[in-house]
């Protein structure tokens, strides 16, 4: 039997192969779960969902309304909601003294606001008890130049997550977050055209070797299992240990 047989699972953000969001729906469908998968780009998402057998549903994580439907969706089709997972982000790079007003916004809407509007409607459905998981990132765990929009909005959720878990644990619902440290996925592809780029970042990171996307599907794969049963409110930490350290400046990147 799978560590999630007959688990009901919602996973957002799952329309590129190279996502994490699809890595941990392969890797949840390997171990039973009967999954639900959603994104905001839905043609892309349907092939993803029709090879595993899961549902697909378009959600924007900036429509509170669409995540509302994505709960009940997963509820009409399989009649419960056990496991819940958040991987939507956006791209938010640029100084404090370059920064405008619509990056920080895009950055909230995403990180901060979307996030907690995603507990607020998955955790309504969760009738006997569940697990909550959303993405922090290395960037909220220490102070990278450049990207306070994308660290702050995230810092932001995951203290969300820590109230959302206080809240939520008399309800037996369990609420984390998955750090990942510098990871090849859809979103960051265009960076590794940058020859030196992966060397800078190997000597900033203890075990040399950088996280995969299958790395943080693993990670997510034990906090929906009832392996995880009394953690809650927790940052897990998928960085290879480069929040030890520190990530190198635009200069050591290209030399």
């Amino acid at each position: 039997m799978g560590r999630l047989e007959n688990k009901v699972v919602v996973i957002l953000g799952a329309s590129d192969e190279r996502s994490m969001g699809a890595a941990t729906a392969r890797r949840f469908a390997r171990e039973g779960a009967k999954l639900v998968l959603a994104a905001r780009r839905h043609p892309q998402l349907e092939p993803i969902a029709a090879a595993l057998g899961a549902l697909a549903v378009r959600c924007d994580i900036t429509h509170e309304a669409d995540i509302a439907a994505l709960a009940e969706c997963a509820v009409q089709a399989h009649g419960r909601l056990d496991v819940a997972i958040n991987f939507s982000g956006v791209n938010s790079a640029a100084p404090v003294l370059e920064v405008t007003q619509e990056t920080l916004t895009e950055a909230c809407a995403v990180h901060f606001v979307g996030a907690t509007l995603f507990f607020k409607h998955m955790a309504a459905k969760m009738t006997s008890g569940g697990s909550l998981i959303t993405t922090s990132s290395l960037t909220a765990l220490i102070a990278p130049s450049g990207l306070a929009a994308y660290a702050g909005s995230k810092r932001g959720a995951d203290q969300m997550m820590r109230i959302a878990a206080s809240e939520l644990g008399e309800r037996g619902i369990r609420v984390n977050s998955i750090a990942p440290g510098f990871t090849r996925s859809s979103m960051t592809e265009g960076y590794f055209s940058i020859p030196t780029l992966e060397g800078a970042f190997l000597r900033e990171i203890p075990l040399k070797r950088l996280a995969t996307i299958e790395d943080i599907a693993n990670a997510a794969l034990w906090l929906a299992s009832d392996e995880s049963a009394s953690t809650t409110g927790q940052i897990i930490d998928v960085t290879a240990g480069q929040s030890l350290r520190r990530t190198p400046n635009d200069r050591e990147i290209m030399v």
